[in-house]
């Protein structure tokens, strides 16, 4: 596919830079490729767009307050770190330092190595060592003072992650709301927007509906914003992304398929945890346990697992319209774009939100 495929047109003003109150009175466009329809709903009602038994799966990732404001310790310089992902414990460093990557920026080149104080008075001190050879970031060794933790500054002191298309700084309002109600497993640079339309309501009527919860942990990276720069998407290099899947969530997906249940994925992001998981052996199935993923979804890819997918709108050009296009089709997803934009529904992160249903299910699923 060349990645201009997956292009259209999005007014500025579209794109949310707040999300509406409560979460679930977002707009949900769904979409059937099936029969052609696109229906105009909003998510509390999610529940009655839903077969009765569906599988219901949630990735419980959570975003840590990952940027670092702090000072150049020769100069004094501003400077801002966004740690990405922890890369183990330092045990030659203070008690509870740890090794990350991370991204940064400052007025004017680091230089290696170099000392980032953060905080006032200073909290952690982040040692920069150099660019990792594996994939070009920061390698940090972070120094939590007084005894604290990395975990305890961030939480302390860090900033919302927000993406690069909110144009403006992160509030109060952030630490609640980038986040999913469900959110538990610390380590996602991301939110999975997705779930940000579900509330305790929801899932309780949810259940009313007999529709069953699986989690599933996959954390977020930078990769998620990362643009397309090549004209064949088979030529780009997707990020990675560390997952895991139980042993209980692995059994409800065995159980829904035994018993022609869907399985529906809340974001993306599940969806790349559980095709990357599934069970070449077992069609339908999926593999406990603990990986990274590097894979591209586009038109063609056949899906092993997901029968239908709640998702927001994505940017042009990206890696995860290409992942929609799979599921519906790309010409299908293109005109339901085309009418979310007609209808004023708000994109990206703080957006509305999509539920899409698959053309084939998978063998043994049932839509």
């Amino acid at each position: 596919m060349r990645t201009a495929d997956f292009d259209f047109d999005l007014p500025q003003e579209l794109i949310a830079q707040r999300p509406v109150e409560p979460r679930d009175a977002s707009r949900l466009l769904v979409v059937d490729p099936v029969d052609g329809t696109l229906v105009d709903s909003v998510t509390r009602e999610l529940p009655s767009w839903l077969r009765e038994g569906s599988l219901l799966v949630l990735n419980d990732t959570r975003v840590i307050p990952a940027r670092l404001m702090g000072r150049k310790a020769e100069t004094g310089g501003r400077t801002e770190l966004l740690v990405v992902r922890k890369v183990g414990d330092e045990p030659a460093g203070a008690p509870g330092a740890e090794r990350w990557r991370a991204i940064g920026k400052s007025s004017k080149a680091f230089r290696f190595p170099s000392r980032i104080l953060i905080g006032d008075p200073v909290a952690m001190i982040a040692t920069l060592l150099g660019r990792a050879e594996d994939d070009g970031l920061l390698d940090v060794v972070l120094e939590p003072s007084q005894g604290r933790s990395v975990r305890d500054v961030l939480l302390a002191i860090g900033h919302v992650p927000l993406p690069p298309y909110i144009r403006r700084e992160d509030d109060a309002q952030d630490l609640d709301r980038y986040q999913t109600v469900y959110a538990r497993n610390d380590g996602a640079v991301a939110a999975p927007t997705a779930g940000l339309h579900l509330t305790h309501r929801l899932i309780g009527a949810l259940s009313v509906r007999d529709i069953q919860i699986a989690t599933v942990t996959l954390h977020v990276g930078l990769g998620t914003f990362q643009p397309v720069s090549v004209e064949d998407l088979d030529e780009h290099k997707m990020h990675e992304e560390w997952f895991e899947v139980s042993r209980f969530a692995a059994r409800q997906i065995a159980e829904a398929r035994a018993q022609g249940r869907p399985v529906v994925a809340v974001g993306t992001t599940t969806v790349r945890a559980l095709e990357s998981a599934a069970d070449p052996d077992q069609p339908g199935l999926v593999k406990a346990g603990q990986a990274s993923t590097r894979l591209l979804i586009q038109p063609g890819y056949r899906f092993a697992v997901v029968d239908a997918l709640l998702t927001n709108f994505h940017l042009p050009k990206s890696t995860l319209l290409a992942l929609v296009s799979a599921l519906a089709g790309r010409r299908h997803i293109l005109d339901a774009y085309a009418h979310a934009v007609r209808e004023q529904y708000r994109f990206f992160s703080y957006g509305d939100a999509m539920l899409i249903k698959r053309r084939v299910a998978p063998e043994g699923s049932a839509q």
